[in-house]
């Protein structure tokens, strides 16, 4: 599958060595390529508004579940058809900046999980919630959603994934903390993955982003909002009245618990920023 550079990009054709990602002397650069696998409705789409209120990376929205709805997905002003040539990119194309990625662990991501320089090479972060409070969100959205749309066994999986293909060590987030002690814990993530934090980046201005006008409904709160903070819903449908949604998340559970064991500490941070 292809890559097509859009007409107004303003990036370079890909020079002598893209194709494999080894210059001359057979070096592969290393690959700047943050990536955010996020359990549905864990508010990652606050955390992708925040890393875009850096303004020192390219990010991309969900591009693997673009491409898996839509056929097609973008970045940096080229257009991509396939994961294939998405993750081609990624590992070949992107030396000289800085790129994150967020995406949902509702789908598996099989081309992913098969490419494993991309799992070596990026650094990967997980964002956890509670599954039962996945279900009641996620259902009120979708009420012909899967056992598998609670993300947390996926999540697992590719974690486990990073792992053996040698990747960094895993870096687990607790939404609760994202949205309780939103500074401590994303300087405990940019410490984690070796990037400079912004405190600047925990407020932005309000409105809906063309990222993920696609996908609208599923975002309204964070277009409403300036940002990170606990959205409090009554949802119709939950565990304590739906053995169906009491079922998906007796079955992930096991898996919440083995990513939250792992969780970062962000106390520390805390403190710092307290004192």
């Amino acid at each position: 599958m292809a890559v097509r550079e859009k007409e107004d990009a303003g990036g370079q054709a890909p020079g002598p060595g893209d194709g494999d990602g080894l210059d001359v002397q057979g070096y592969v650069p290393p690959m700047a390529v943050f990536a955010l696998w996020s359990a549905p409705r864990a508010r990652s789409t606050a955390f992708f508004r925040s890393m875009v209120e850096r303004g020192d990376m390219t990010v991309l929205h969900e591009p693997f579940y673009y491409l898996k709805q839509f056929g097609e997905t973008d970045a940096a002003g080229r257009a991509f058809d396939s994961p294939a040539s998405l993750l081609a990119w990624l590992r070949n194309g992107t030396h000289g900046i800085s790129v994150f990625l967020k995406d949902t662990t509702d789908h598996r991501h099989d081309d992913v999980l098969a490419d494993r320089r991309f799992l070596t090479g990026a650094r990967h972060a997980f964002l956890i919630r509670r599954p039962e409070e996945i279900a009641a969100s996620y259902y009120a959205l979708f009420p012909d959603m899967s056992i598998n749309a609670i993300g947390l066994e996926i999540m697992c999986e590719l974690q486990a994934a990073v792992r053996d293909a040698g990747g960094n060590p895993s870096v687990v987030i607790d939404s609760d903390d994202l949205t309780a002690r939103p500074e401590a814990t994303m300087a405990a993530y940019c410490a984690a993955v070796g990037l400079p934090f912004i405190p600047r980046a925990l407020a932005w201005e309000a409105g809906e982003r063309s990222e993920w006008r696609r996908s609208a409904r599923w975002h309204t709160d964070v277009s409403a909002s300036s940002g990170f903070g606990r959205h409090e819903r009554v949802y119709p449908s939950t565990v304590e009245n739906s053995g169906e949604l009491a079922r998906f998340a007796a079955y992930h559970m096991p898996f919440y618990e083995q990513l939250y064991a792992q969780r970062l500490d962000v106390t520390p941070w805390e403190q710092m920023a307290g004192s």
